[in-house]
């Protein structure tokens, strides 16, 4: 079915002016509505991503099981000194995880990043625990798509679904609010980098905050002050800390010594996502998901689903490990393995450090395996990428071009999936913020 209605919206796309109109459309929401990364367009594409809601049904249901999987490991890394060392934290790491959250799970907010090929099948290859971006950019542009005229006239034969991402946010930090033990109104401060690209997406947060009523302020971490038991950004006193920021960034500028460190620690603020998120999002989350040797810490049905859906992950290192029920020497496996093989840098993210060795030759390759040795590095298999035809209008013609894409599910408390972001690239490497890509929203859709 989504091959038909791709190809039933390019042709409503291709008549007349439909193609034109939507172009403008999506130029003026760029600028009216605060659609860009920095400088760049979030979105170039005239299509959004269409998906079934039965093939959407069972992304959900395994992305529970995970999640499920992931609580334990969490629970399980809080408890022993020695399974946290393999997360290799910094020792001002292992002291912020330590950081009491308030509340029971520290990813309140987060996206679990997936690729869904062309056979139905999807892994996972990344946990965006920490700062997950682009959220509130896809929810705008549900927005703008539904209300185009050739989404209108689609609507006609298939119905649409999307999500309310802000409103799920929102009820998100509001529930973690309360558990922490807020008893009032709260006022709320989005936190990060002046400097930033995605600044406006805050924008578009904030103005959500306020039209429902909640003071906010967009605040750098330089602005903020602690005294008396009370975290400020200027004259405001702050209830809850909606963390952008990365906190490997703020300690390395820092180290502990800031007031948000200062503030939480006390308790006198609640910081969502919470520190501990800190572990979570390390590429070796997925070696303690993938590797036998840790399936003692998930039932039969969690085995199961990360079986199906985290792939072969390893820590980088000399020695041995298994491969397939096999027993194999890491290193000259992965040297000789290139074409199905990806090295990631545990504590990074953006892209930034990625090396896909199918896109490489022998001796970058093994460059790149010299550099991860003497850092802290994953080894991970590649998976398989879907891509679909995507219109762009240029030069008064509406052209199409494969893309790939993936399929991030959003991630509520830890333990709930509901909506997806969706992004789109030329390159294996998907990621807005390395500097390519679209990205659009996601509409499930079913034949009327």
């Amino acid at each position: 079915m989504i091959n038909e209605a791709i190809s039933y919206y390019h042709d409503l796309l291709a008549a007349g002016d439909m193609a034109a109109r939507m172009h403008a459309m999506l130029v003026e929401a760029t600028e009216q509505r605060r659609l860009s990364f920095g400088e760049r367009p979030v979105c170039h594409v005239l299509r959004p991503f269409f998906i079934e809601a039965t093939v959407y049904d069972r992304i959900k249901a395994k992305t529970e099981l995970v999640l499920r999987a992931i609580s334990k490991l969490y629970q399980a890394l809080m408890a022993d000194d020695q399974l946290r060392a393999q997360m290799d934290l910094t020792p001002l790491e292992e002291q912020v995880v330590m950081i009491p959250a308030g509340f029971p799970a520290p990813d309140v907010s987060a996206r679990l990043d997936a690729f869904l090929d062309e056979d139905g099948r999807f892994q996972f290859v990344e946990y965006n625990a920490e700062s997950p971006g682009g959220l509130f950019y896809g929810d705008v542009l549900s927005e703008v798509f539904l209300y185009s005229p050739v989404m209108q006239q689609f609507s006609r034969r298939y119905s649409l679904a999307s999500f309310p991402i802000r409103d799920f946010h929102l009820d998100a930090l509001l529930d973690s609010y309360v558990q922490w033990g807020g008893r009032r109104e709260p006022r709320i401060a989005i936190v990060d980098w002046r400097t930033v690209k995605t600044y406006n997406e805050f924008l578009i947060y904030q103005d959500h905050l306020r039209a429902e009523g909640y003071e906010s302020v967009i605040v750098d971490p330089d602005e903020l002050s602690y005294s008396h038991g009370k975290l400020r950004a200027g004259d405001m006193e702050i209830d809850i800390v909606y963390k952008r920021v990365v906190t490997g960034e703020l300690l390395d500028k820092y180290g502990l010594d800031h007031p948000l460190f200062h503030a939480a620690r006390d308790g006198a603020v609640c910081v969502v996502n919470a520190f501990q998120v800190q572990m979570l999002y390390k590429k070796m989350t997925f070696v303690l998901l993938s590797d036998p040797a840790y399936a003692h810490l998930y039932d039969a049905e969690e085995q199961a689903a990360l079986a199906e859906h985290i792939p072969w992950t390893r820590k980088f290192q000399q020695g041995y490990t298994s491969y397939r029920g096999e027993r194999i020497d890491l290193i000259p496996f992965v040297q000789r393995n290139k074409d199905r093989l990806v090295l990631k840098p545990n504590g990074e993210y953006g892209g930034r450090g990625v090396t896909l060795g199918w896109e490489c030759d022998q001796t970058v390759w093994e460059q790149a395996m010299a550099e991860a040795l003497a850092g802290s590095f994953v080894v991970q298999e590649r998976v398989g990428i879907g891509s679909e035809p995507y219109p762009t209008y240029h030069d008064g013609q509406v052209l199409l071009a494969d893309r790939y894409f993936d399929v991030d599910p959003y991630v509520w408390h830890g333990r709930r999936a509901e909506g997806c972001g969706i992004r789109l690239s030329a390159a294996a490497l998907l990621n807005v913020s390395a500097g390519g890509g679209s990205a659009v929203p996601m509409f499930l859709i079913e034949r009327v």
